[in-house]
């Protein structure tokens, strides 16, 4: 009987929690070893599917690092990368659009339709979802300078068409994007799945949106989770190398997707199983959370 009990514990905290999001928005940017493991993958679609479930309209923006590097192998086309970002010239390009949203974005809509949910995949180029301009990337010179750098086909969000997003919402549907951006001239573009998560939420004014990664959250310096962070400390934290490396494009995400209206983000372990409703239903939650 105790056990129970604590099952009934559970949805009662969970219960503010389903109050608070019903007929709102999240995003959630899918990625790292949660799309590799067969019990995370199968984890994160159950999660998917009971936020739908309960009135709770969720966007799923997906990466394929792994999957788009493993292929390039196979065609004996070398990458390179500049600052984290991967240089991406025409040959690049059509394998990453390739691999994107022929290979990964219907794997990841096929798992949630499989599991009960109704997913429909997208890319950038699909309604002109995800507009896009040449991203130049920072480089620093021997002097000291920083130099803007061409790295190829590689995009920045300027404008989300949210309309196509809310109608797919409406019919109680999935949506499920692929990283592609579209150009002026219908070229496309090669964009960071954190980046642009946090454009579609920030055109949603999503609620809360959520990037999964392979770390636990933002630690201190001592190696302590941080299980909050207000925004005006980030820059603070950035200088004094608490936010490193990897982490300052996925915490500067977040503060720009609130900045354009977003409630709050949070940067999750995905290597938890059921990492998402952890992080929504309950008190505690399992990463980092960064709000105003």
């Amino acid at each position: 009987m105790q056990h129970l009990i604590e099952k009934a514990n559970t949805l009662m905290e969970a219960l503010p929690y389903i109050r608070r999001f019903s007929g709102k928005t999240i995003v959630i940017k899918y990625g790292g070893h949660a799309m590799a493991d067969e019990a995370l993958k199968k984890s994160f679609a159950l999660d998917v599917i009971l936020l739908k479930s309960l009135g709770i309209n969720t966007v799923v923006v997906h990466g394929g690092g792994p999957q788009i590097n493993e292929t390039l192998k196979r065609y004996g086309i070398v990458s390179e990368f500049v600052r984290g970002m991967r240089v991406t010239d025409a040959a690049t390009m059509q394998v990453v659009e390739m691999v994107l949203t022929g290979q990964v974005n219907k794997e990841v809509v096929g798992y949630l339709n499989q599991h009960g949910g109704r997913a429909v995949g997208l890319s950038g180029k699909d309604g002109n979802l995800l507009f896009c301009k040449k991203l130049l990337q920072e480089m620093k010179q021997e002097d000291g300078s920083l130099e803007k750098v061409d790295i190829g086909f590689v995009g920045d969000v300027v404008k989300v068409n949210q309309e196509l997003i809310q109608t797919l919402e409406h019919g109680k549907f999935i949506p499920v994007i692929a990283p592609i951006g579209v150009g002026e001239n219908g070229e496309s573009y090669n964009i960071n799945a954190d980046l642009v998560a946090g454009r579609v939420a920030g055109a949603l004014r999503a609620e809360k949106l959520i990037l999964l990664t392979d770390v636990e959250g933002v630690k201190d310096k001592a190696g302590v989770l941080l299980p909050s962070i207000v925004l005006d400390e980030v820059p603070r934290l950035i200088d004094d190398g608490v936010i490193t490396g990897g982490m300052i494009p996925k915490v500067t995400c977040c503060v720009d997707a609130i900045e354009e209206g977003v409630k709050k983000a949070s940067i999750i372990d995905g290597r938890v199983l059921h990492a998402v409703l952890l992080e929504i239903f309950t008190d505690v939650g399992v990463g980092t959370e960064i709000h105003r």
